[in-house]
């Protein structure tokens, strides 16, 4: 037979003085403050998340104003109205549930109480939780009363949608913001409880209760008595991940640098693990969504790539991977098959950390060019009028061209040994100049007709080492220094292309 004394974790470990509130220290202050100054408005709305501690602070609230000798905020734990008040027995403190009483009868009712003084308190306290369950009409009547209630009557009203309540409501109101509880403090707290309970729990375990409880701390200790009751006294992290089915941060952090390295065999790996171990898909896109989320803020503090992530990826790429996670989350979670739906968007994320905007690479290539020392004794580069263009790798749709000189009349070289670089895409051709000074070769209207491409060349072919031994070294070392680039093909291209504007 269970034991009837038996109490949850919640219950047995609900706050009961303003000193064990945890992860809501603003609002530990501004009560303090009020009750100190006494400056104490005669309505609040306390506004969060579920399990954040809205009606634990107003009962304590409650107890600051009735305690003997109040209102104050530091009471005795053994005053008999506190004691009342925490049994649910002190007349002068009235908890309404406005989800079963949102009538405009209950409102009415609600009214004709506060006229009447409290029999045994210094106040007559009304917490209303869940208000915006109220009709309309009920708010409506409450509206006088609210603004100018009795001098012994105060209203503390406690709501996870704020925005269902009425402005006039609100405007009547000072407003508490409850915010969601950070996951280290959750497992500190866990970590206080498990310890006095005589529980033996893994760090790593109450690290993942924290991540499920998603910033409420009720969530979370009604999460460690679930745990507590499969797993006895010794908790492992291995028992939260398979009753809840979650990934391990081991697995979600190869899982990202499989992504951030384009290992599509190692992430599809990984799929079938979570298929196979029953893992929440939706869970694993969340906690990878927080990892790329640090990458794209690391990168932005060190001024544009990050390599938390296994390999170094640029702000850009990490931003337009954390934007393909995110609108992917509809279709695993609402398509037919959440498995192939996750495995296609995690290719799609591979794709996306490996793309590059042409903007950014003509940055690159420009600041490559810019940077190039002059070549000793080297004044011009003869060119052809269908010139060759050497294709570089990674960065598949880029090619750069040799420098290219007219057939009836020579050009001195830039100082950057480099004369143009060229984007082989039509739409780069109408692209505005960068700031830099690099230009841009534009296609002009010419009477002579456009010298159809080649053949591709490949390393090994003469027309291919004569091509990329006319390019200048400090060139080559530049662009495998900057962008990683090898030369892999090349191919010519019309002199309508190449042509400099006039």
């Amino acid at each position: 037979m269970a034991d009837p004394t038996f109490q949850v974790i919640a219950r047995r470990w609900r706050p009961r003085r303003f000193d064990e509130l945890v992860g809501q220290e603003h609002i530990v202050r501004t009560l303090r403050n009020a009750i100190t100054t006494k400056q104490l408005a005669h309505a609040y709305l306390f506004v969060g998340p579920r399990g954040t501690g809205k009606t634990t602070t107003a009962r304590i609230l409650a107890k600051s104003l009735n305690c003997t000798g109040g209102p104050k905020a530091d009471f005795s734990l053994d005053d008999p109205v506190c004691l009342a008040i925490e049994q649910g027995n002190c007349m002068d403190v009235i908890e309404i549930d406005a989800a079963s009483n949102r009538s405009i009868e209950d409102a009415k009712r609600i009214r004709e109480e506060c006229q009447f003084a409290p029999t045994s308190c210094p106040y007559k306290v009304f917490i209303i939780d869940e208000v915006h369950q109220l009709t309309k009409d009920a708010f409506n009547t409450l509206l006088k009363t609210l603004e100018e209630p009795p001098p012994w009557v105060k209203f503390i009203l406690a709501t996870t949608e704020a925005d269902k309540v009425l402005p006039t409501i609100t405007s009547r109101c000072q407003r508490l913001e409850f915010h969601p509880i950070s996951e280290e403090v959750i497992a500190a707290q866990l970590q206080r409880i498990v310890k006095a309970d005589g529980v033996q729990a893994e760090p790593a375990a109450l690290t993942a209760i924290a991540r499920l409880a998603n910033g409420g701390m009720r969530d979370s200790q009604s999460i460690l008595d679930q745990i507590i009751s499969f797993s006895g006294k010794k908790i492992a992290e291995a028992d939260v991940l398979s009753i809840y089915g979650l990934a391990s941060a081991q697995q979600t952090g190869d899982l990202a640098k499989g992504i951030a390295q384009g290992d599509a065999k190692a992430v599809l790996a990984l799929c079938d693990v979570f298929h196979a171990e029953g893992r929440d898909l939706m869970r694993v896109l969340a906690d990878l969504q927080l990892l790329v989320r640090q990458a794209v803020l690391d990168a932005v503090r060190l001024g544009g790539t990050s390599k938390l992530l296994g390999s170094g990826l640029a702000t850009e790429q990490l931003v337009r991977l954390l934007e393909c996670l995110q609108t992917s989350e509809s279709g695993i979670r609402h398509g037919l098959s959440p498995r192939a739906n996750f495995e296609v968007t995690m290719l799609k994320a591979i794709e996306q950390s490996r793309s590059r905007s042409i903007d950014s690479l003509i940055k690159d290539i420009a600041t490559a060019a810019a940077g190039l020392p002059r070549e000793p004794g080297q004044k011009k580069i003869k060119g052809s009028v269908s010139t060759p263009v050497v294709e570089v790798a990674p960065a598949a749709p880029v090619v750069v061209p040799l420098p290219v000189a007219s057939p009836t009349r020579e050009e001195p070289m830039a100082d950057t040994s480099v004369d143009s670089l060229v984007v082989d895409d039509e739409s780069m051709m109408s692209a505005p100049p960068p700031d830099n000074g690099f230009a841009y070769n534009l296609p002009l209207e010419s009477s002579k007709p456009a010298v159809e491409s080649a053949k591709p060349a490949f390393p090994g072919d003469k027309d291919f080492d004569a091509a990329v031994g006319a390019l200048p070294p400090a060139l080559r070392e530049k662009l495998k220094e900057t962008l990683g680039a090898e030369f892999t093909a090349l191919r010519s291209v019309s002199d309508n292309k190449l042509r400099r504007p006039s």
